[in-house]
């Protein structure tokens, strides 16, 4: 299997909507189809096997009004976390690894992680949750640390 790199901030490939998915093919992964891996076991109980979900295609169907706030990070934005306030609970609609309709109902760090990974491929990143000023630092600190291009026309 091909190992894939993370791509960081600021790569326009972040803030770009990825296309649905007709046909599954590993190479799409690399080139903005719309699918993703979540796997929250070792979350929930550091003792739990893997268990991951296989989402192609997934659309939040419905949210709750209630609101929830965890920690986030994210592998794109390396060794920064911020508190994130989003729905609590998500109905998605997706196609599994087989090409058929599910449906999954989530709350807790599940909900969290399937709207983080939803807004990946609509071009969305945490960051986009906090305020100018916190987003502003943390585009700062990798400007800094030379993680930036000069010319970060997507941020």
């Amino acid at each position: 299997m091909t190992k894939l790199e993370i791509i960081t901030l600021p790569d326009r490939k972040l803030r770009t909507k990825s296309v649905a998915v007709e046909g599954l093919a590993a190479v799409q992964v690399g080139i903005g189809r719309r699918v993703a891996v979540v796997d929250v076991a070792k979350r929930e109980d550091e003792d739990a096997p893997p268990n991951p979900i296989f989402l192609i295609n997934p659309q939040i169907l419905s949210s709750s009004d209630e609101r929830s706030i965890h920690e986030e990070g994210c592998l794109s934005i390396p060794e920064y976390y911020a508190d994130v306030e989003r729905p609590a609970s998500v109905r998605v609609g997706f196609l599994d690894r087989n090409g058929r309709p599910q449906e999954l109902e989530a709350n807790g760090i599940l909900a969290t992680c399937l709207q983080h990974e939803i807004d990946h491929m609509d071009g969305v990143l945490f960051i986009d949750y906090l305020s100018k000023l916190k987003r502003d630092i943390v585009i700062k600190k990798f400007k800094k640390h030379g993680r930036l291009s000069p010319k970060p026309d997507a941020l």
